[in-house]
């Protein structure tokens, strides 16, 4: 059995050959794994009823869906989301190329959650490979069949040095830990959260935390009942509403509430992923005050007031959960529910290393030398002038026209006296 050093190192050796920067390849990558998914779609759902009983429809929508629809986008964009972005420039650099080229950063750890073991797997890991990078693969131990899935399909249509599965429980999670990796990406509780930083922090390793946490959700008088309660990961588990009682009787079978508790009882001081419903007689300004929201949800007509006056990782208006769903959207929590975000091109842009690229153009070297010594109060004023002085675009274009003559006036006369 290889170790857990072996496994990274193989992972890095494959990437430092350089074959997974090509976008010819990540396409390669991502379109077998839309055929991964596409072929073993009953596979997929027979993990998931034997390891959470999901229903075909229900485990499809929330599952498999998500991800189709993630690699339909990165396919579609990965050639824009790749290319060289230009950047501004100012008087000094104007005759210059200036851009930021996205890179990939290295070896990723990906580390799944349990209770969407395919979609949270996957949906990062389309990002880093588009990106790409090299990716080691965590899935969550408590999902035994979705695991050894996971573990089994991937290296038959990936390649399998630069994408492998790691199985086990925390004994092999905590030596996966130890060794380096360019980024971190876990989904789970905040308990782990924090281990996971702590181990990444010894090798100064970014993570992006995906963490559950409170989703206060404020449902004013005037809303439908029957639109508000639902239930679901991600969903209320805070709540204020005028109507208590009629929404604890329209509350559905999945969703339970909790009535006459308070703020000091324990499930109010963990941070969870549950369909759960706490129903508090506070005012609602006091209630969205409690806790730094990894979301927010409210059925009201005070949405700019909401959104004005909270802090959070996301905010869906009248409806809840919907803005994970669209992947234009930046998907994350903030505080204790977590650090960073991802999905579409934010997952993109998470895996890469924006590095910033400037060509000088040599035959503006006559404006560079007021840098070089020695210093004077003339080149300070006109180093204030380029770098200071705001212009509009026709001053800058007759500016432009001076200076291109003042450079071939210097040319000229080099010529002339050379």
């Amino acid at each position: 059995m290889e170790t857990m050093q072996q496994i990274v190192g193989q992972a890095r050796a494959a990437f430092n050959s350089g074959r997974c920067r090509s976008l010819g390849f990540r396409m390669q990558q991502l379109k077998a794994l839309e055929r991964m998914v596409q072929e073993k779609e009953k596979e997929i759902l027979a993990a998931l009823k034997a390891d959470l009983h999901k229903s075909g429809p229900s485990a499809y929508s929330h599952e498999i869906l998500g991800v189709l629809k993630e690699l339909a986008l990165a396919m579609d964009k990965l050639p824009s989301w790749a290319a060289p972005q230009p950047v501004k420039r100012d008087l000094l650099t104007m005759r210059d190329e200036a851009y930021v080229c996205p890179e990939p950063l290295g070896v990723v750890l990906i580390i799944g959650a349990w209770n969407y073991p395919f979609v949270l797997v996957m949906q990062p890991l389309i990002g880093a490979i588009a990106a790409g990078n090299a990716v080691v693969v965590k899935p969550s131990e408590i999902c035994e069949n979705m695991a050894r899935l996971v573990s089994d399909l991937l290296p038959q249509y990936l390649d399998q040095e630069l994408y492998p599965v790691v199985t086990g429980g925390v004994p092999e999670t905590t030596e996966l830990l130890k060794q380096r990796f360019d980024h971190i990406l876990y989904t789970g509780n905040s308990t782990v959260g924090k281990i996971v930083m702590a181990a990444a922090a010894k090798h100064l390793t970014p993570v992006t935390l995906e963490l559950g946490g409170k989703s206060p959700c404020y449902i004013d008088k005037d809303c439908d009942l029957a639109v508000a309660c639902r239930s679901g990961c991600c969903k209320p588990s805070v709540g204020h509403c005028p109507q208590a009682a009629d929404v604890t009787q329209a509350l559905l079978a999945g969703l339970w509430g909790l009535e006459g508790t308070d703020q000091e009882i324990h499930i109010m001081t963990c941070w969870l992923i549950a369909p759960l419903a706490v129903l508090l007689n506070y005012m609602v300004w006091s209630l969205l005050a409690f806790v730094m929201f990894c979301l927010v949800f409210f059925f009201c007509q005070l949405i700019k007031r909401v959104i004005s006056e909270t802090f959070s990782g996301g905010v869906t208006g009248n409806d809840v959960i919907m803005h994970f769903f669209l992947s234009t959207l930046p998907f994350g929590g903030v505080g204790n529910s977590g650090i960073g975000a991802y999905h579409g091109k934010h997952s993109f842009e998470t895996f890469s290393h924006h590095r910033a690229c400037l060509i000088r153009d040599l035959k503006m070297e006559v404006m560079h030398k007021l840098r070089y010594p020695p210093g004077s109060q003339k080149k300070v004023d006109w180093a204030k002038f380029f770098l200071l002085k705001r212009f509009n675009k026709g001053q800058i274009g007759l500016l432009i026209l001076a200076l291109l003559g003042i450079v071939a006036a210097v040319v000229t006369i080099k010529v002339s006296f050379g």
